[in-house]
């Protein structure tokens, strides 16, 4: 990845890496391949000036399965905890929230990463949190269960390059809350979900409103993004314009719509 975050990780190895194997290995490159406009950023900010097609990650859409109405209602988080994915602002935001909705309950399920978990939950002790539970990872069919029996979807990352977590959730009918910090501005357009500025306070009043609403609403918010998947994520169609791009950089012709020559 070009992403600056990413190398800004363990900054001083890859910059000494990046002139001895990435700039070699780039240097005859006739294009590049973008998963979202802000790795095309990346590429051009590095000073690469070859052609970049920005496609995206494919993902699986299951079959459609319908949400159950009533019952108590569910606000998942589904990831890494890592302390990217902005768990402290979640927790923080659940403080405020928990009263307010005393319908619903929060899951986060994930892999814990470098003991992030016990200092989460510590935070959700001083916060004095209820209805909440870690959860362990999912993997699977489990992970299918887990986004289908969630009302709502969150991920209040810090940086993602493409959040596959937001396409497996919206792929399988729930809709989204997610910040700016991945790519996914697509949500507010097709009325999947909401794509929020970072902080607390933004996320509670998102978290607020997308709670208030009614199940048929939220579930009417689901299956848009889920037909949004269909159509734009589908591994058919991301294959499709795989071929498309490779037969045009081999080839030549008409440039497809999906390439930047700037």
């Amino acid at each position: 990845t070009f992403a600056s975050r990413a190398l800004d990780r363990s900054g001083l190895v890859k910059k000494a890496l990046w002139p001895l194997f990435v700039t070699r290995a780039t240097r005859g490159v006739a294009a590049f391949h973008a998963t979202a406009e802000h790795e095309y950023a990346d590429i051009r900010a590095r000073g690469f000036r070859a052609p970049v097609a920005i496609l995206p990650n494919g993902v699986d859409v299951p079959e459609e399965a319908k949400k159950p109405l009533g019952g108590r209602r569910q606000l998942l988080f589904l990831g890494r905890i890592h302390a990217i994915k902005g768990i402290d602002r979640l927790l923080k935001a659940w403080a405020v929230l928990q009263d307010r909705h005393p319908d619903w309950d929060l899951v986060l399920a994930g892999p814990d990463e470098g003991g992030h978990q016990a200092e989460m939950q510590r935070l959700a002790g001083e916060l004095d949190l209820e209805r909440f539970a870690f959860v362990g990872p999912r993997y699977g069919q489990a992970k299918l269960a887990a986004y289908r029996s969630a009302d709502l979807y969150v991920l209040p990352t810090l940086s993602e390059n493409f959040g596959m977590t937001i396409a497996e959730a919206l792929a399988a009918g729930t809709p989204v809350v997610t910040t700016k910090g991945a790519p996914w501005a697509g949500l507010e357009a097709e009325r999947a979900g909401w794509w929020i500025e970072h902080g607390v306070e933004p996320l509670v009043a998102a978290l607020d409103a997308a709670m208030g609403e009614p199940p048929e609403e939220l579930n009417a918010r689901g299956s848009r993004g889920r037909d949004w998947m269909l159509r734009d994520f589908s591994w058919d169609r991301i294959a499709a314009d795989m071929a498309d791009f490779y037969a045009w950089v081999a080839e030549g012709g008409s440039v497809p719509p999906f390439v930047k020559l700037d």
